[in-house]
This record gives structure tokens, sequence and C-alpha cells, in this order.
């Protein structure tokens, strides 16, 4: 019975290892010496300067972060207004719309980069920014529209309908009431759909332009070459701000709790 209880352990450790172990080992090899991986020459920073006198790579990095940022704040606001307005209809194609609004999950990115890359050309639209803000926000709506849409299926619709009777009009009660209680899932909808689009290396190949690159674009196109070590370098950089990020929401959500419990102590004395 104790070996048996053990496993679970194990395999928890297992997995742990298999996920972690790479981000470790490019955080370890961002300060090595030597361009190689698998030998080590001892500590250095000569990449991160590398990757600071590198023009190219930060303007792929900031292609990137404008898309991705772009691509998700237009998914959230198509994704929200599409999740309230089908709480709104009641016909019976409704269920038929809502399996299309979630086909850009379902199919693969290989067919849906071809199917933007056919429709920019037909309409004659230039390859570029536009086109991957437009491919980008069409795959990423989903995201926004399932999270907003299980916020509105546990959302108390008595509030809502205390403000109608309270002789509240139906725009302010969605701005003042609906809006910032579906704030916490737009802005989750809003993340994932930055991580998806900031990553997308398929979708990206077949609808930008020449003169527009982004950073997953370019790392895949470095892998002809070989990756440098400027790349673990900037992904060190760039997990570096995430954590930063994540504990910079820890802490303030950690804030309000902790003036709560003041105050009440404050009270009981």
């Amino acid at each position: 019975m104790r070996a048996r209880s053990k496993l679970p352990n194990i395999f928890l450790g297992a997995v742990t290892a298999v996920l972690y172990l790479p981000i470790i080992l490019i955080v370890l090899y961002s300060f090595n010496a030597s361009k190689l991986s698998s030998i080590w020459e001892g500590f250095s920073l000569k990449w991160y300067t590398a990757l600071f006198r590198d023009q190219a790579l930060f303007a792929a990095l900031g292609n990137s972060l404008v898309l991705a940022l772009a691509a998700s704040l237009a998914a959230a606001v198509v994704g929200t207004l599409g999740a309230y307005g089908f709480t709104k209809v009641r016909t019976r194609s409704r269920k038929v719309v809502e399996y299309l609004t979630m086909l850009p999950i379902m199919i693969p990115e290989i067919i849906l980069g071809m199917v933007f890359m056919v429709t920019f050309a037909l309409i004659g639209l230039p390859f570029g920014m536009t086109t991957l803000i437009l491919a980008h926000t069409t795959f990423c709506i989903p995201y926004v529209y399932m999270l907003v849409k299980a916020r509105l299926v546990g959302m108390d619709q008595s509030i809502p309908e205390a403000a109608r009777d309270l002789g509240a009009s139906e725009v302010r009660v969605f701005f003042d009431i609906t809006l910032p209680m579906l704030m916490p899932a737009i802005l989750s909808g809003m993340l994932l759909s930055f991580a998806m689009s900031f990553d997308d290396v398929i979708i990206s190949i077949f609808v930008t332009g020449v003169n527009v690159n982004t950073l997953p674009i370019r790392i895949y196109t470095q892998l002809k070459t070989g990756v440098t070590p400027e790349i673990n370098a900037l992904c060190t950089l760039m997990l570096a701000v995430t954590l930063l990020l994540g504990g910079a929401a820890w802490a303030l959500r950690r804030v309000p709790r902790m003036g709560k419990r003041t105050g009440i102590r404050g009270l009981s004395r």
C-alpha cells in the first residue's frame, strides 16, 4: 500500500520535470558563453548584449506586441457584444450561429491560414499588419465569447432587472451593471487571446507581408540556419517580465483583502 501511495507523487514529479526542465535549461544557457547549448564554457552576458544590438529582432518583437494587443482588444469588443447579444436572441438559428462562431477554434490553422490568404487576395487587401490583425482577431473572438457567455449564464439576473425597474435604460444597465460584472471574464479572454496571437506562426505566415515580420515567424525562419543563444536571452527576459506581472497582479489582489482584515480588526478593538 505504501508503494502505491508514492506513485501519484512520482507521476506528478515526472510531469513537472517535463514541463519546467526545458524552461530552466533555456534560462541557464542564456548565460552560457558558448554558442553551443551542449557545451558549457562559463557564465557570460554577451548574448544579452548581442540581443539588445539586434534591431531586427526587437522590431519583430514590437510587431508581435502591437498585433497581439490590437487583436485581443478587437476580440474583446466583438466577443463581448456577441455573447451579450445572443442572450437577447430567441430564434431557431441561434444554435447554428453559435456553432459557426466556434469554427475558428475547430478548423486546423493551416486551413484557416489558407482561407484568410485567399480571401484577402480576392478582395485586394494588401498583406501586412492589417491582414494580420483581421486574421488574429477572427480566431481570438471565440475565446472571449466562451468566457463571457459562461459568465453571463452564471450571473445573477436580478441585479440588472432591479435597475430596469428603477427606471434605468438598457444602455445604462449594460455599462453600469452588466459590463463591470463581465469585466473579469473579458480580461481573462483578452489575456488568452493575447497569448494565442503572440505565439501564432502558421496563420501569420499565410497573411503577413514582405515588410512585416513577427517574432514567432523570425524565430521559425532562423531554425534553418540555427537558433543563436540570443533567443534564449530573449525568452528569459520575457519569462522574467511575465513573472513580474503575475507577481504584481497577485500582490494587488491581496491588498484589498489585507485592508478588509485590518478594518475588521480595528472595529473589533
